[in-house]
């Protein structure tokens, strides 16, 4: 490999890191052609931080403050976790309507059936539509219209 191209490769992998803070990603995979026995596969992996050490005195003081009777504070609920978790199967760009402007699919409240469009993901200049896996209510829509999504990231609940 030349010397212009490792440049060329850095500058294309420190742009992925850019798009990756951007848009809010864990990871970004990327595999770049330069000839039949050429290539450069890239991932590039945000690590996050999660701090468990603070939730164990902030519930002391609680406990130390709070009445006999009061109940325990809960844990929040993963929504990943729900049984009734849309959840997306590719990394894009989230639409809640077919097109700008436009009615949304769904809306907390509605009955959905199996197989009905519930949002589109743009990917790669594709609109997918992403339908209902199971019939039930919507009970809650856990991302914003236009909004970066990846890949197993909960979209909606569905009840």
């Amino acid at each position: 490999m030349s010397k212009q191209t490792t440049e060329t490769d850095v500058a294309f992998i420190s742009a992925l890191a850019e798009l990756l803070n951007k848009n809010n990603l864990t990871e970004l995979s990327v595999k770049r052609e330069y000839g039949e026995a050429d290539s450069l596969d890239v991932r590039v992996v945000k690590q996050s931080q999660v701090v468990t050490v603070a939730a164990a005195p902030t519930q002391a003081v609680v406990q130390q403050h709070a009445p006999a009777a009061a109940a325990q504070p809960t844990a929040p609920e993963d929504p990943a976790q729900h049984p009734g978790a849309v959840t997306s199967p590719m990394v894009g760009t989230v639409y809640l309507s077919p097109e700008p402007g436009a009615a949304t699919f769904v809306t907390i409240g509605a009955t959905v059936e199996a197989g009905k469009t519930v949002l589109i993901i743009e990917a790669m200049k594709t609109m997918n539509h992403i339908a209902a896996p199971k019939s039930g209510v919507v009970k809650r829509i856990l991302v914003e219209d236009g909004s970066a999504v990846e890949y197993g990231a909960p979209l909606m609940i569905i009840e």
